[in-house]
């Protein structure tokens, strides 16, 4: 007779024993995890890894089934208390199963947990031979492949009724595979299999499978008889509250058609709406009631104020203590709308709420598998979702990978096939680039959508980027050359042994975070003094825009300390704004960006990184970054809190960068990354080539970006920069792109002595530190005629070597110019 069992289908032991097993000795040498031995096929390594990790784990197994080694065990890591279903068949891959997402997606056939349990059986007497011999249960199997594609599959058992093996011939064909037009008719199979009278199992994950493979044939036949001509279609015209950009209708429809899906369009372009679209059409046609919005905390208030205004739907933001949670989840509502950070602690509500569809906003956030974040939002169980994220890849392949993960873990195949089809090694296995990255577009197009905004330019304002290059003052120098000196002596480590210690790499992140702070003011190193232009020249900059009765501005800066110091140029001057990070309450920060809407007075709004994610700020019409993002994900980010539908002014963009310094120095570095963004989504270039590995590509730029400069202070100069121009945008005038915004700010100073002086008395205060300093072992004073030019042997750098004078001469020349300076200030 014919079972359907919930979990794998077998009768439980009356006695279970649970055991604690310890790893055998291997003898055999270790297999690397990062480099494929010469001669191994890629399959072979893979499983070799699995294999090898697995029988040196401490997992607890509990046999769950009615046979001592062709059973079901439960095996769990005592470290989180996961615990997975393994059924074991046989030593050879494919002849196991386990309930693991490893097993699900490797395409192995095998996993840590099942290599585990065989390591377990085979030290178990009699275990090593029954192995060996393999297993035929009495029963039939109806279980679910899994591979480079799912397939359905039957297996006679020993005492299979010939007219049953005739009847799966009918629907799984010769092969024993189940036919595409069998799917239809599935349960009619099963249920003429019942007649036979003997045991046949049918796995939970087959019928879940089968499941998928039908909705999506329906779902496609509903659709194409309620919207029969697609985007216009007139089903669409009560769908919201407010008409639809066709290329947004086209995505919802998408969205719905798919069911699981990512929109990955450009920063601006709507992919809230066409979400919440999406949500309608599938309540009104698949039956959808219940709808998780999981977002950024700043943007729950947003996401309830727009489906408020676009949909009639009932809607909850789920806040508070846990107590005050569980009410909201147990509240009657369509939207449920909730924030990352609390989904690993409400894992358990949102299961007994139970999802239908759920629509992860600013999806990036979950671009880490390994986060917390990300593994729990991959607990949530839903029929559909829409994920939405205008940066799916920012840095590297595995983050799309991970994002992809939630909409369908088996598209994008096995991670470590795809990184090695894509990715380009050296001779010592290092990345150095990437390949057929347009292969991956085309393996993502049933699931991702991707638009830029060049697609619908008719429908967005014109966009103009400016780098605005300010000098460094002699203070911000000393600080950012101590600094690039410390990163250059950890680069030169680096190159030297190709490794660089944990306390090496923290070192160097810092050395690079303090120079970057030091190119907007010396104020955000040590919160006493402020020595910086940018600031002023945003002042600069801003009386010319608010020249504009109308006009509205958005300031970004990662350092909250950079904001601080232009609150101090808006408390001078009589500007109002507001300021916008991570650290405001979240009740707050609607006031916040409704007042920068709303007052005419209000002409700034200030915002960290942390604090303006998603903000929608297209009332604005200038955005200024006074400091470079390390990467360009980031920076159109900024950009598209501005630059989005509904803006009906051109949008000027200014970025400020620092002359000479790392700042400049990270261009190139953003330009990779940017490169590598296209190539995979856009239909850019096929290879991205680092010339190195992604590290050496790093460190050569920072050390590109940190060499000396000259002494004398360099002119500012603005350019517009060409790789950012978008198309139909307005040129500068000649005049504006010869002239820099105020210029004659920075380059006429009042005191034309002061750079002077205080450089020299920097100088001169360095070279008497250094004669009180203890003299070196060693005769290292310069002799007469010998070069001053000298090369550190360390680091490779050349620098200056002065014979330095007596401690009293050095003393009265500075004596003396204080008294020059004082003098100069008194006039």
């Amino acid at each position: 007779m014919a079972t359907l069992p919930a979990g794998l289908g077998m009768r439980k032991r009356a006695e279970r024993t649970r055991k604690t097993e310890r790893p055998e000795r291997r003898k055999a040498a270790k297999l690397s995890r990062l480099h494929k031995p010469e001669g191994m096929s890629l399959e072979d390594w893979q499983i070799e890894l699995r294999r090898q990790f697995g029988r040196d784990q401490h997992f607890d197994i509990v046999n769950v089934g009615d046979h001592p080694y062709f059973s079901e065990f439960e095996v769990t890591n005592p470290q989180n208390n996961n615990s997975y279903r393994v059924a074991i068949r046989g030593r050879q891959p494919g002849d196991n199963f386990c309930s693991c997402p490893d097993f699900a997606t490797n395409a192995l056939g095998t996993c840590k947990h099942v290599e585990f349990t065989l390591g377990y059986l085979e030290r178990k007497r009699g275990g090593r031979t029954a192995l060996r011999d393999g297993f035929q249960p009495a029963y039939s199997e109806v279980y679910l492949q899994y591979g480079a594609r799912r397939e359905v599959r039957f297996r006679p058992g020993s005492e299979c009724p010939v007219g049953l093996a005739r009847l799966a011939t009918d629907y799984f064909g010769s092969d024993g595979r189940l036919q595409t037009e069998a799917f239809a008719k599935f349960e009619t199979f099963l249920a003429e299999a019942a007649r036979f009278e003997h045991d046949l199992r049918c796995f939970e994950d087959v019928l879940a499978f089968v499941a998928e493979v039908r909705d999506a044939e329906r779902r496609r036949e509903r659709l194409h008889e309620a919207f029969p001509r697609g985007s216009n279609s007139a089903a669409f015209n009560k769908l919201l509250r407010i008409p639809l950009y066709e290329y947004q209708r086209q995505g919802a429809l998408f969205a719905a058609r798919a069911g699981r899906c990512l929109i990955g369009d450009e920063m601006g372009l709507g992919k809230t709406i066409q979400a919440i679209a999406a949500a309608e059409i599938m309540a009104k046609w698949f039956g959808v009631e219940r709808v998780l919005v999981v977002c950024p905390t700043s943007l729950k208030h947003q996401w309830e104020r727009e489906i408020s205004r676009f949909a009639e739907r009932t809607v909850r933001v789920i806040g508070g203590m846990r107590a005050r949670r569980e009410q909201l989840f147990a509240a009657e509502s369509f939207y449920k709308i909730t924030n990352y950070d609390t989904i690993h602690r409400d894992l358990a509500l949102i299961a007994s709420w139970s999802p239908d569809l759920v629509i992860l906003d600013e999806a990036q956030r979950i671009k880490n598998w390994q986060t917390r974040a990300a593994q729990s939002v991959k607990k949530i169980l839903s029929p559909y979702a829409v994920v939405l994220t205008g940066t799916p890849l920012e840095n590297r392949l595995e983050e799309l990978v991970s994002i992809v993960q939630f909409v369908d873990r088996h598209r994008l195949g096995p991670t470590y096939r795809l990184l090695h089809d894509h990715q380009i090694r050296d001779e010592v296995g290092r990345v150095v680039g990437y390949r057929n990255l347009d292969r991956i577009g085309k393996s993502l197009e049933p699931v991702l959508l991707r638009r830029q905004k060049d697609q619908v330019l008719d429908q967005l304002p014109a966009r103009l980027d400016k780098n605005f290059f300010v000098s460094m003052t002699p203070l911000q120098r000393q600080h950012h050359e101590e600094n690039r000196e410390m990163v250059a002596r950890i680069v030169a480590k680096w190159r030297r042994y190709r490794f660089l210690s944990e306390a090496d790499q923290r070192r160097l992140m810092i050395g690079l975070q303090n120079m970057r702070m030091a190119c907007d003011s010396t104020y955000l190193l040590d919160r006493q003094t402020d020595s910086g232009v940018k600031a002023d020249e945003l002042a600069t900059l801003l009386e010319e825009v608010f020249e504009q009765p109308d006009a509205k501005v958005v300031i970004f800066s990662q350092w909250l300390r950079m904001h601080e110091l232009l609150v101090r140029r808006f408390k001078e001057r009589g500007w109002d704004y507001v300021l916008f990070h991570g650290g405001v309450p979240g009740p707050q920060r609607r006031g916040l960006v409704d007042r920068f809407r709303e007052d005419p007075r209000c002409r700034a709004f200030l915002a960290t990184d942390a604090g303006g994610v998603g903000l929608n700020l297209q009332h604005a019409s200038v955005v200024v970054n006074m400091d470079l993002p390390w990467n360009p994900a980031v920076l159109e980010q900024r950009i598209g809190r501005v630059h989005r539908l509904g803006q009906r002014l051109p949008v000027r963009v200014v970025n400020f960068v620092a002359q000479g310094t790392i700042e400049e120095g990270m261009l190139s570095l953003l330009k990779f990354k940017k490169s590598l963004f296209a190539g995979v989504l856009d239909g850019g270039e096929k290879e991205v080539f680092l010339g190195g590995s992604r590290l050496s590509r790093f460190m050569e730029t920072v050390e590109k970006a940190t060499k000396a400069i000259p002494a004398a202070v360099p002119e500012e100069r603005s350019e517009a920069s060409p790789a950012a121009e978008p198309v139909d945008s307005e040129p500068a005038a000649p005049e504006a792109a010869a002239q820099p915004v105020g210029a004659a700010a920075t380059t006429a100073p009042a005191d034309p002595w002061s750079g002077l002086v205080q450089s020299g008395m920097a100088l001169l205060q360095q070279l008497s530190a250094a004669a009180r300093a203890p003299a070196p072992s060693g005769n290292t004073a310069a002799a007469p005629g010998l070069s001053l030019v000298a090369r550190d042997e360390r680091t490779g750098e050349t620098y200056l070597k002065l014979p330095i004078p007596k401690p009293e001469v050095l003393e009265q020349a500075l004596q003396a110019f204080t008294a020059l300076l004082k003098n100069l200030r008194r006039e």
